[in-house]
């Protein structure tokens, strides 16, 4: 116990702040996650059966999309934050702390959810597609038995990648009073020099990640066994 007192005496001091933050950001990935996955995925497959040669085909609604997603894309999270911070307080009441910080969250991390969700859909192999419609499915039967049963080891994929995008978010949100441990990390760590917080800080993240990882591969293993 010496030991680490010596080696972490700011982490045994604010041990409960640590925790609480902690928390915050585990809240704040969770909500984010569930409502930015949700909103992805409806993009993603929207974007997929509209495109060309699909079964709803519609080159202009596709078109108009693409270009919504990709315009949210290119902005970069901390301006995010910045410029829909009305809304934020309208849709939570506060553009701080974890509800402050969770709309913008969801909005960055739709988009890229979106695209990976289309790129693991677009691998799924036509002729299947084909085949089911020759068999006489509907379409909508063809979406949720078809597409999204044979693309679900490429959507896993990258449900994985953006929860860990939205892992690294949490904390850059922290650096603009969004709480969590990037909040903690910025206001103890930095601020006050308090490189053991700062290492665990890290660490705690890095330990968050490596969690979700490891179930997005356990999940991949059983759906492809």
């Amino acid at each position: 116990m010496e030991v680490l007192k010596d080696l972490f005496p700011n982490v045994i001091k604010y041990h409960t702040k640590l925790f609480d933050s902690t928390i915050d950001t585990l809240i704040m990935v969770i909500i984010s996650a569930v409502i930015a996955i949700i909103l992805g995925l409806i993009l993603g497959i929207m974007l997929v059966i509209t495109s060309k040669n699909k079964i709803y085909e519609n080159m202009k609604l596709n078109n108009i999309l693409g270009k919504i997603i990709n315009a949210f894309r290119s902005i970069p999270f901390v301006i995010i934050i910045t410029l829909i911070l009305p809304f934020t307080k309208f849709i939570v009441g506060t553009s701080i702390g974890i509800k402050g910080a969770i709309v913008p969250m969801i909005i960055g991390s739709a988009p890229f959810i979106a695209r990976q969700i289309e790129q693991a859909l677009f691998e799924v192999d036509n002729g299947v597609i084909e085949a089911a419609r020759a068999m006489g499915m509907s379409k909508i039967y063809i979406i949720y038995r078809v597409l999204i049963r044979e693309g679900m080891p490429g959507i896993i994929r990258a449900l994985v990648i953006s929860i860990i995008s939205l892992i690294n978010l949490s904390a850059m949100a922290g650096t603009v009073g969004g709480g969590g441990l990037g909040d903690f990390a910025i206001r103890y760590g930095y601020s006050q020099y308090m490189t053991d917080i700062t290492i665990v800080t890290v660490l705690i993240l890095l330990l968050i990640v490596t969690v979700v990882q490891g179930t997005g591969n356990l999940i991949l293993k059983k759906i492809t066994h």
